[in-house]
């Protein structure tokens, strides 16, 4: 019996001491492979892939940007930062320096829209966003305001945002009712204030009785006298200047 039972406490020493092994080995292989990331601001980027070449890094050049600090071709930012532990084989991203700004930035303020995109494009530059906004008194589709300003210097991105005009909404009304009014003195009324006269339609007469004979007779007219029974937009509605408003008379 006890041969057996030293027999058994043998295996499971032996057991725990294999898992042990597996796991440190499984430690120090996953540990061997981070590594440190350099420092490889202010290199460029051939020199900055011969840096981190024998860690196993690799370099991705994702921006550019106009500096008056950091000479043109070397590298201005880095991420991951300097330090941070990674695996081997990770890829470094960086921004690279176009070096001090050569190009100046146009004035384009007044100019319409599209004008202003060209004018900025032809430079070699971008445009960022367009921002709209209603200026009474001011046409619409003109620049109001650019960022950078013209003749700018030191700008870290070759990228203009424009402010830009657009047309106002026009006022809006609520809908006065006119039934019961004279046409003639609505038509005026809704001249005079901007609105336009649609179509003027009789109301139906009641239907002849089937007993009386059919008379033939000319189908009445709109008059200015002619009594306003329904109006399209109805009362109460909100309308815009110049809307078409349709009236039924009798």
């Amino acid at each position: 019996m006890k041969p057996l039972f030293r027999f058994a406490m043998l295996a499971l020493v032996l057991v725990v001491v294999a898992l042990v092994s597996a796991l440190t080995a499984m430690r120090f292989a996953i540990h061997g492979q981070e590594v440190e990331v350099p420092a490889i601001v202010g290199l460029s980027p051939a020199e900055a892939e011969r840096s981190v070449a024998g860690l196993g890094l690799q370099i991705e050049v994702e921006r550019q940007y106009y500096s008056p600090h950091i000479p043109e071709g070397k590298i201005m930012t880095q991420l991951p930062p300097p330090g941070t532990k990674v695996r081997r084989g990770w890829q470094l991203r960086v921004a690279q320096s176009l070096g001090p700004q050569r190009v100046a930035i146009p004035d384009v303020t007044k100019e319409s829209e599209r004008a202003a995109e060209w004018n900025i494009r032809r430079r070699g530059l971008d445009v960022a966003s367009t921002a709209e906004m209603q200026l009474p008194g001011t046409p619409a589709d003109q620049v109001l305001a650019q960022s950078p300003p013209a003749n700018a210097s030191q700008v870290s991105a070759p990228r203009n945002s424009l402010l830009v005009t657009v047309a106002a909404d026009p006022p809006a009304y609520v809908m006065p009712s006119f039934v019961g009014q004279p046409l003639g003195s609505a038509s005026r009324t809704l001249q005079d204030a901007g609105f336009k006269l649609g179509n003027v339609n009789m109301a139906s007469a009641n239907a002849t009785p089937p007993s009386a004979s059919p008379v033939p007779t000319v189908p009445p007219q709109p008059t200015p006298a002619s009594i306003i029974v329904a109006q399209t937009p109805p009362a109460g509605q909100k309308i815009l200047a110049g809307a078409v408003v349709n009236f039924e008379v009798k």
